[in-house]
């Protein structure tokens, strides 16, 4: 069977979302984005500037792609000014499939959740498929699902950190409470920790420094790829369970020789 992620009226195959933002140029962005695979990308509507030739550019490839955009709110640090930013990526004919981002804090990028979970409620109820990145806090990706939020978006750890998944029993508990999508966004630094959001049930993972920051992001984004992949068939094989003692792979019953023949 095609194992499928459905958000909303939308499916894919690819698992990972990859951001545009931090590449030295056009080329090595188009490079990164080809080999990751991903089929979702994210762009942040208050850094885009169409009057730019490179902005343009960007958007007639990923068009020409067929990549779907998911715009986001990064800058925002208020329901209101979120939500108008969605308003205006709609209005510019984006699309209605947006990544939620109200930051509380310029230093950590840590989510403001009072005015995530304000903002979410109007754009749920302006007909906006919204995926909402918050903390890796079980009660607040319930209320967000609760407003009507297509996926919850748990952060690993702060934005751009690198560190990984560092609270990964926060985020077993969500995807045990969670009906929706659960997607790590934020704080991946490498393939291993792909693999571990993965490998604990995580439906997606959602990347954008730990590829561009990288020495070769190119060969960065084929790993994420490759790890995301991975991480996700291991977590559907279902994974031996953990023992204190060893377990023989060649059991010595009927062995000649053996006591136990």
């Amino acid at each position: 069977m095609q194992d499928v992620l459905t958000i909303g009226q939308h499916t894919f195959d690819s698992r990972l979302f990859v951001g545009t933002g931090k590449y030295k140029d056009l080329d090595e962005t188009k490079a990164a984005l080809d080999a990751s695979g991903a089929q979702v990308v994210t762009v942040a509507v208050r850094r885009v500037d169409l009057s730019k030739p490179q902005d343009q550019a960007l958007f007639e490839y990923l068009r020409e792609r067929k990549f779907t955009l998911l715009p986001n709110t990064a800058g925002c640090y208020s329901a209101s000014d979120a939500v108008r930013t969605c308003r205006l990526a709609r209005e510019a004919g984006m699309t209605a499939f947006v990544k939620l981002e109200v930051l509380g804090d310029p230093a950590t990028l840590f989510p403001d959740v009072e005015q995530t979970l304000e903002a979410a409620r109007v754009l749920v109820k302006e007909g906006f498929t919204v995926l909402p990145y918050t903390n890796d806090d079980p009660i607040t990706c319930k209320k967000l699902e609760d407003i009507g939020c297509a996926a919850v978006m748990p952060l690993g750890a702060p934005i751009g950190s690198g560190l990984g998944i560092r609270n990964p029993y926060n985020i077993e508990i969500i995807l045990k409470q969670s009906k929706v999508p659960v997607i790590v966004d934020a704080g991946v630094g490498t393939a291993s920790d792909a693999a571990v959001a993965m490998e604990l049930g995580c439906h997606g993972v959602l990347m954008n420094t730990a590829i561009a920051g990288a020495k070769d992001p190119v060969r960065m984004a084929r790993a994420m790829r490759l790890a995301t992949e991975a991480g996700r068939l291991a977590y559907l094989s279902g994974r031996i369970p953990k023992k204190l003692y060893a377990t023989a792979s060649s059991p010595l019953e009927g062995v000649i020789g053996s006591e136990r023949a």
